[in-house]
């Protein structure tokens, strides 16, 4: 076994003495120059001449010797290369284990003048035949040397590319295969494009040659000798591939114009590689360069300083701007001390020093703060009044509850009281709320939204420690407001995350908690600075997504949503408005009725809030402002009044399409409930149905759960109160039950139903329709024992049932008071029936039936 090495050494004799006979003087003057450099260079010219035996002679090329006539026998010892691999026309030692070349030395001459050799699979001990790759190369022994650490090495020459027909022997240390020479393969209609490639390949080596700052002028000099397409392609290999893996292809590959290709491959990827290179050390430079021009224009300056007596350097200037600004700010004791120690590190270090921004930086900030600035703000109730008047329309319970706590800071203005969180649907005017606020308060406003934060470093700041480090949000918040007693507003409270950089949620705690925000301690800061001025507004849309912790510090104040009445109101004298001056429109341009703001209401926006309703003012406007831009010069001013007959023209079909009632004729089973959604009341049908079975309750409609368990609960009380109402339980042991609500797309869930299924099973069970079932819708919930309870979102099922023309509307006797918060407007149109049993509501709908009481 041979393993190939790098290392250089003289070259000595060794034995059969008769070697020593056979070296010439040239040989014997030349040892110094006969460097074993491995297989990466073939050896020079003059080397090659003085090693051609006698009887030989130089074929083909640089290093290709053969005796006249002579090709290599088929049966030959073969060596494995460890961690190379040989091509043809290659004069190279090789290493060789003392073993392996005594073996070989024992054989006869003409046996040991040829050898084989072939790469190894594997870098480890060869097992057998199966550890060495089939195709490898054969080669003339030259002469036997060695190296400096007394390892054996044969100078051979590469002839011919080979392939293992069978294993003759093999043992360890001796192995003996017969070999089939192989030679390239070159088809007739590849010669144009073998031409083509060998040129490429000759341009691209000498571009690499120029490229490379490491390669040597021998290089050059041994492309220039390249005579051969073949050559070249296994020089490119042999050059620049490191591995047995990546070369080994090159040596099984016989097509020369696929090997030629694949030579071109290896170029091309070798050439940009060094380009980038060049590149990336050019831009390293010019960067150094600069760095040293700066470094070299100070210097200058600072000696034109010194020659005009004016001798104060950057550095001094910084210490004395920043000693003025921090005397100037006002700082607390704790945060001046640090400022001072950081301006003393500043004070020492060069301006070239990367630290030296750092600590400026961080000085800038602590200045920058509004320690001691506060806004000259005064509390008048009557302004606030008439501000939230003025920016809003309705919303009378949220109006007195933010007058009540302006009242209560104008008459202690240092009260740490609760913290207001407006929580409500999208588009009900939580954010304008915030800005009323600060208004009335004299304050500034300042706002950012929280919603999906998952870094607490957002809300506490992050270390100094780490690149780009700056302040939390807050602290961002006070410096460009300017002052520590702003109205911030901490929008989408209910969206926050969490993940492995923290949790934001808990890092709000301390904020929003007036005993503790007096201190509130950023991390960049590392100082404490006092929050407790700071009045904080939250926003959210969903309550129950705040986190427990943190709703525990707020007061929440409910905006439920604007009803039909609010939403025209709001259009006529805030949206239209400004989205007439958005579009450069007069008032005498457009005109908007009544009746139209209604319909649009209705039937092309279904939301809380009213920002649908604003952009489908803002699509009115847009075609009216195309038909203005259009008018030619001497028409007649083009004035569009927009009414419930021509809305159509401007807004298209509508997109919703309410109903309009319950069938007028009588069916059992049929019932009309009230339900509650993000985007206001809506009305919601049940409808049951009977037929033969096993006594099972089926539902549909994308009921939930709390349905579902509404649906069980009103059959059971029905089946426990059968005599009452006259229910044959027998009759009804043998019928399946079907309860729908219709429009099954839409997921229906809620603790509001169980009056209304009650009543729809009621009515099929006795075959009772509802005496007038367009005149009644209910809501409210049903006990086992049929208790009713109250439910929420009074308001906006009222105003539901109002929209749809319902007359009478039946309700829990625990929401009496949330009835009587309802507008009159709407009352005027409504007759309300409280209850407390459910045996009020079978008295009520179905008169003189049955003895419930």
């Amino acid at each position: 076994m041979s393993d190939d090495s790098k290392k250089n050494a003289e070259e000595n004799q060794v034995e059969p003495k008769e070697s020593e006979e056979e070296t010439s003087e040239g040989d014997e003057e030349n040892q110094d120059d006969a460097e074993i450099v491995g297989v990466e260079m073939p050896w020079s010219a003059e080397q090659e001449a003085e090693s051609i035996p006698e009887g030989f002679e130089a074929l083909g090329g640089p290093g290709f010797l053969l005796r006249t006539g002579e090709k290599p026998p088929s049966v030959l010892f073969a060596f494995p290369l460890r961690e190379s691999t040989l091509f043809p026309d290659m004069t190279v030692p090789v290493l060789l284990e003392p073993e392996a070349l005594k073996e070989l030395m024992l054989q006869e001459e003409q046996q040991r003048n040829f050898v084989a050799f072939f790469s190894q699979k594997k870098p480890t001990d060869v097992h057998g035949p199966e550890d060495l790759h089939a195709v490898g190369v054969t080669a003339r022994v030259l002469r036997v040397t060695s190296t400096a650490d007394g390892l054996n090495a044969l100078v051979v020459q590469v002839t011919h590319r080979c392939r293992i027909e069978r294993f003759v022997l093999a043992q360890p240390h001796k192995m003996v295969v017969r070999v089939e020479l192989l030679h390239d393969e070159v088809k007739d209609e590849d010669s144009v494009v073998i031409e083509a490639l060998t040129r490429n390949l000759n341009q691209l080596l000498q571009e690499v040659a120029s490229l490379s700052p490491n390669i040597a002028e021998e290089f050059v000099l041994l492309v220039q000798q390249l005579d051969s397409p073949s050559h070249i392609a296994d020089f490119v290999a042999l050059q620049f591939l490191q591995t047995i893996e990546e070369r080994q292809p090159f040596l099984e590959t016989l097509d020369l114009r696929k090997r030629l290709e694949m030579a071109l491959t290896v170029l091309l990827k070798e050439s940009e590689m060094l380009k980038l290179q060049n590149q990336l050390r050019e831009e390293i430079h010019s960067q150094m360069e600069q760095r040293q021009r700066e470094f070299l224009l100070r210097e200058q300056l600072r000696l034109i300083r010194k020659e005009l007596g004016d001798e104060v350097g950057e550095k001094e200037l910084d210490a004395e701007k920043y000693e003025s600004r921090i005397k100037k700010a006002r700082m607390p004791e704790e945060a001046e001390e640090r400022a001072q120690a950081e301006l003393r590190r500043l004070s020492v270090l060069p301006p070239e020093a990367a630290e030296y921004n750092i600590i400026r930086t961080y000085l800038d900030w602590l200045c920058d703060l509004p320690w001691s600035r506060r806004s000259d703000a005064r509390i008048d109730l009557r302004r606030a009044r008439a501000v939230l008047n003025r920016d809003h329309h309705g919303l009378e319970r949220v109006k007195e509850r933010i007058l009540e706590f302006l009242a209560v800071h104008k008459l202690k203005p240092d009260q740490k009281g609760a913290i207001l969180c407006l929580s409500g649907p999208p588009g009900v005017g939580k954010t304008s709320l915030g800005r009323s606020i600060a208004e009335a308060m004299g304050r500034k406003f300042y706002r950012f939204s929280v919603g999906g934060m998952r870094d607490e470093a957002e809300i506490k700041g992050h270390r100094r420690t780490y690149v780009g480090a700056m302040p939390g949000k807050l602290l961002q918040a006070l410096r460009r407001v300017d002052t520590r007693n702003p109205v911030i507003m901490i929008d989408e409270i209910d969206k926050m995350g969490k993940d492995w950089r923290g949790d934001p949620a808990s890092a709000m705690l301390e904020v929003l908690d007036p005993s503790q925000n007096q201190s509130f301690l950023d991390h960049y800061l590392d100082v404490s600075f006092d929050l407790s001025e700071v009045m904080f507004v939250a926003t959210a849309n969903y309550r129950d997504m705040i986190p427990k912790p943190l709703l525990d510090r707020m007061e929440v104040i409910e905006l439920s949503g604007y009803i039909p009445e609010e939403k025209v109101e709001i259009a006529r004298k805030y949206l239209l408005p400004r989205q007439r001056e958005a579009h450069g429109l007069e008032k005498n341009q457009l005109q908007i009725t009544r009746k139209a703001f209604h319909l649009v209401v209705d039937r092309y926006t279904r939301e809380a809030g009213v920002r649908e309703l604003e952009r489908q003012i803002a699509s009115v406007c847009r075609k009216v402002a195309t038909r203005v831009a259009s008018q030619s010069s001497g028409e007649d001013a083009i004035r569009v009044r927009v009414q419930d007959t021509n809305v159509e023209q401007y807004l298209g079909a509508p997109r919703y399409l309410r109903e309009e009632s319950v069938q007028k004729k009588a069916r059992p089973g049929r019932v009309r409930g009230l339900a509650w959604t993000p985007v206001g009341g809506e009305s919601l049908i049940f409808e049951a149905t009977q037929f033969k079975g096993t006594g099972k309750l089926e539902l549909t409609g994308k009921l939930g759960e709390v349905m579902t368990e509404s649906s069980r609960i009103a059959l059971s009380f029905l089946k426990s109160h059968a005599e009452a109402f006259s229910i044959d339980l027998e009759r009804l042991a043998k019928l399946d039950l079907h309860l729908h609500a219709p429009a099954g797309a839409v997921p229906k869930d809620g603790p509001s139903a169980g009056v209304a299924i009650t009543t729809a099973f009621l009515s099929l069970l006795t075959n009772e329709p509802l005496p007038v079932p367009s005149d009644f819708a209910m809501t409210g919930e049903i006990t086992l024992l049929g208790d009713v309870l109250p439910v929420g979102g009074i308001r906006e099922k009222v105003v539901a049932a109002t929209s749809i023309g319902i007359p009478h509307v039946i309700l829990p006797e625990a929401n009496r008071k949330d009835a009587d918060e309802v507008p009159d407007y709407i009352r005027d149109k409504l007759t309300f029936h409280f209850v407390s049993h459910y045996n009020e509501v079978a008295e009520l709908l179905f008169p003189q039936q049955w003895d419930v009481s």
